[in-house]
């Protein structure tokens, strides 16, 4: 393997690998910002030792040996050393850094679901979360983050730096609340959960289009999160949603790799355990809850697709309908761009049109990609393919994703092939 393959490949893991990572060692020194610190320390060891020994079988494995040997010489450098072993024993009944390293490789619960519940926690704003939760669950860099949020990197780097300081400053515990505490904090853990599997099945950067270890540790984490609030709608609504977009997965990437759109997949692939799992959360969240909310809306409109064996028996009517009433609940620009897709497919590309133009003058869509993108589909099938064409190439300047670069360029040289005849 060439140094720039094993280059490649450390990052592929450091995605797969950083947020348990970091969770972990969260549990074991009771700081984000030390933990991240940690994690950086073992991948950048990772870096240096592996194009010489190799990668190691269990690559997770090593670097969590990695960097807890580096917490422990950490706490042994400073005056915290004895005030984190203090912590720990009262909350372990430990002593010695052998128990200590038992007990973090098989502690009882899900330290990933404590971190997400720690960076929800109210003394962050809105903002600072969802940084936060891209930097340290989703493995994104902070580069990644500010072209998501349409900002400058230096912006999007203090607001996660002030996050970390913050939680540390507040002493903020590492656990999963109770009662009216776990109440407070559950719609912010539902949208980061939504932002992780939402990352997993349309990549924001990299080669691929999609990162499913991602998608399958959020709906791993939805469905502890529905055991451990079994009589809020809305979390079985987000779970019903994960079980069913996730039975598509396997069917989004070509043999080649290459993307596969919702409309060209084969159906007959989608996998119906999820389906029927997800089928079933929907229903216990419609049983829970009189006014379906934002998640329990977006399943219904997966299950309308899951529950059809072909895109021409889709319900698209229905679909439009179910995207108006979430466009109620949760008025967005992006549901409106989804909504707009919806109508086109009900009632003719022209009346989607209509509601797309509306959008272009909107500034947070502005270098969303989504929105050129649609908007060409639907000139194309207008047959304006010079302006569909330049649609798709503007959509093409502004996705940082490989796979997604390449399938819209393919539809820019159709277009340019259909002009020409």
């Amino acid at each position: 393997m060439t140094l720039s393959n094993t280059q490649r490949t450390i990052d592929a893991i450091w995605r797969i690998e950083s947020a348990k990572l970091i969770a972990g060692l969260t549990r074991m020194v009771r700081d984000v910002g030390l933990a991240e610190d940690l994690a950086q320390d073992a991948l950048v060891i990772a870096l240096e030792r592996w194009p010489e020994i190799g990668i190691p079988d269990n690559p997770g494995a090593w670097l969590m040996t990695t960097a807890k040997r580096r917490a422990i010489d950490y706490m042994r450098r400073t005056k915290l050393r004895d005030q984190k072993y203090v912590e720990i024993a009262h909350g372990m009944d430990l002593n010695t850094e052998e128990e200590m390293d038992r007990n973090l490789d098989g502690e009882i619960g899900d330290d990933l679901l404590r971190l997400i519940f720690m960076t929800c926690h109210p003394v962050l704003s809105q903002d600072a979360r969802v940084a936060l939760t891209l930097r340290l669950l989703c493995g994104l860099t902070t580069d990644e983050i500010a072209r998501s949020f349409l900002a400058a990197e230096s912006t999007i780097a203090q607001r996660i730096v002030r996050a970390k300081r913050t939680l540390s400053t507040e002493k903020v515990p590492f656990e999963i609340p109770v009662g009216v505490e776990l109440n407070e904090r559950l719609n912010a853990v539902l949208e980061v959960i939504y932002l992780m599997f939402n990352e997993g099945y349309s990549a924001t950067s990299g080669d691929q289009w999609i990162r499913p270890l991602l998608c399958q540790e959020a709906l791993r984490l939805g469905r502890i999160l529905a055991e451990i609030a079994p009589h809020e709608s809305e979390v079985h609504g987000l779970v019903a949603l994960l079980e069913i977009q996730s039975s598509r997965l396997k069917t989004r990437v070509s043999l080649s790799g290459e993307p596969v759109l919702l409309m060209d997949q084969n159906r007959a692939q989608w996998d119906r355990l999820l389906i029927r799992r997800g089928l079933a959360a929907l229903e216990r969240s419609q049983k829970l809850g009189r006014t379906l909310g934002p998640y329990s809306l977006q399943a219904a409109i997966s299950a309308c697709h899951a529950q059809t064996a072909t895109p021409a028996e889709t319900n698209w009517i229905r679909i439009a309908a179910l995207y108006e009433a979430l466009s109620r609940v949760t008025p967005s620009p992006i549901v409106e761009l989804n909504r707009a897709v919806a109508i086109s497919m009900a009632f003719g590309p022209d009346f989607g049109l209509q509601i797309i133009d509306e959008l272009r003058v909107e500034p947070s869509l502005k270098g969303y990609h989504l929105l050129p993108s649609v908007r060409g589909d639907l000139l194309m099938k207008l047959g304006r393919f010079d302006e569909a064409r330049s649609e798709f190439e503007r959509a093409v300047s502004m996705t940082h994703n490989a796979s997604e670069q390449a399938l819209l360029m393919k539809r820019a040289a159709e277009c340019k092939s259909e002009a020409s005849k």
